[in-house]
C-alpha cells in the first residue's frame, strides 16, 4: 500500500458576516467567509415572513365571489 496519500485534516474557521465563527476540520487549508449562517438566517431565527395573501385560487375566488 502507498503511504502518505491521504490529505491532512486541519482546523479551519468559517466566519459569518454576523460575526459567528464555526470551527471545523477540513482538508481546505484557508479560513472561509460566509454570507449567512444558522444564527442570522431568517428561517432559524424565527423572523421568517409568511405570505398570507394567498395563492391563485384565493385570488380567483375573491374576484368572482357572488
Amino acid at each position: 500500500m502507498k503511504t502518505n496519500i491521504h490529505p491532512k485534516y486541519k482546523k479551519i474557521n468559517f466566519t459569518c458576516s454576523c460575526g459567528n465563527v464555526i470551527e471545523v476540520f477540513s482538508i481546505i487549508c484557508k479560513n472561509k467567509k460566509l454570507d449567512i449562517c444558522n444564527n442570522c438566517h431568517p428561517f432559524y431565527t424565527g423572523e421568517q415572513r409568511e405570505d398570507i395573501s394567498g395563492g391563485r385560487i384565493s385570488i380567483f375566488n375573491k374576484r368572482f365571489k357572488t
